[in-house]
């Protein structure tokens, strides 16, 4: 006698498939002026921060709003992609990890071993790799998960500096900015793009670290996905060190062009996706005021931030790794 086929209710009994977690990781900012001196100790190791300099940051800070917004960002990012990836069928929950403030990676991680997560796709908020800093997402995750006990299949996505949905949306607001750089007749034709990436010590090329390739990577191939045949790389946010970091510096780069007579600049900052203190300070108030004092219009592409087209590039990115 044939048996009876599982009536709707006990099919809701069968236990649900395990869901992936995709893990995104950000370096983290300070949610008021009160946090930024325990902000940069994490920074430093708990080392404390030079009173000269702690002041300069916080005075930085000020002038963007006594806060960093990655956070806030990192959030709508997070909740975008949770979107599109569920939208394809797939049962997936994303989760928010900071390396040097909340939420810290470890908290995540004990937040992801409680929800029975099947497997991790661990994916760091920067596209180009580096030892010196993606490296260290990963470090502070493997820990978590040791200290933790978690046995939680994972994959770390190293690098995505190429995928072409991030091309793509970095181009899309490349495009948009020069539309809206003013329409003005110059000896020096059009706007000139420097394409930036945050700086790190130079000595990491003597140790064979992929992040000066990779950031310069990504820049030529946004320029040739926009058709630019004139554009110039430079490094920026440089750090506080006695220790050569990599360059040419942005403010190098803007002294030759003054000195050619260049009257227009666009900022391209590729290594970045959202605003944070490097974009909103660095850029908009640091690099347009050495620019203007020598007579230069300088501008910056938007962020990318939680643009439908950077929300597609990650899901892109988390999909070709759900099998690996």
């Amino acid at each position: 006698m044939p048996q009876n086929p599982a009536s709707p209710n006990q099919a809701l009994l069968q236990p649900a498939k395990p869901f992936t977690g995709v893990l995104l990781l950000a370096h983290g900012g300070p949610d008021s002026l009160d946090d930024i001196e325990p902000f940069l100790a994490n920074i430093r190791g708990g080392k404390p921060f030079p009173p000269k300099l702690l002041e300069e940051i916080k005075r930085r800070y000020r002038l963007i709003g006594s806060r960093s917004p990655l956070l806030e960002l990192s959030r709508r990012q997070a909740a975008a992609l949770e979107k599109e990836l569920n939208a394809t069928g797939e049962r997936c929950r994303v989760y928010l990890g900071m390396r040097n403030w909340n939420p810290f990676i470890r908290e995540t991680m004990g937040e992801i071993a409680k929800d029975g997560v099947g497997r991790l796709i661990a994916m760091c908020l920067a596209p180009q790799n580096s030892r010196m800093s993606v490296g260290l997402y990963f470090k502070r995750v493997r820990e978590a998960q040791e200290e933790l006990g978690i046995k939680t299949p994972t994959t770390f996505v190293e690098s995505w500096h190429r995928e072409p949905l991030l091309l793509d949306a970095f181009a899309e607001k490349l495009r948009e900015a020069l539309a809206a750089f003013p329409s003005v007749e110059t000896e020096d034709g059009p706007p000139l793009v420097i394409f930036t990436a945050h700086s790190l010590p130079e000595k990491i090329l003597a140790e064979g670290d992929p992040y000066d390739r990779e950031t310069k990577e990504t820049a030529a191939a946004v320029a040739e996905q926009s058709g630019l045949t004139n554009w110039l790389f430079a490094y920026q946010s440089q750090g506080a060190t006695a220790d050569p970091w990599l360059g040419p510096t942005v403010e190098s780069t803007l002294e030759r062009l003054a000195a050619e007579g260049r009257k227009r600049v666009l900022i391209a900052p590729i290594g970045f996706v959202s605003d944070h203190v490097e974009i909103l300070y660095d850029i908009d108030i640091g690099f347009r005021q050495f620019a203007e004092e020598r007579g230069i219009d300088l501008r910056r592409i938007e962020s990318l931030n939680d643009s439908p087209a950077f929300i597609r590039a990650m899901a892109s990115v988390v999909q070709k790794h759900w099998k690996e």
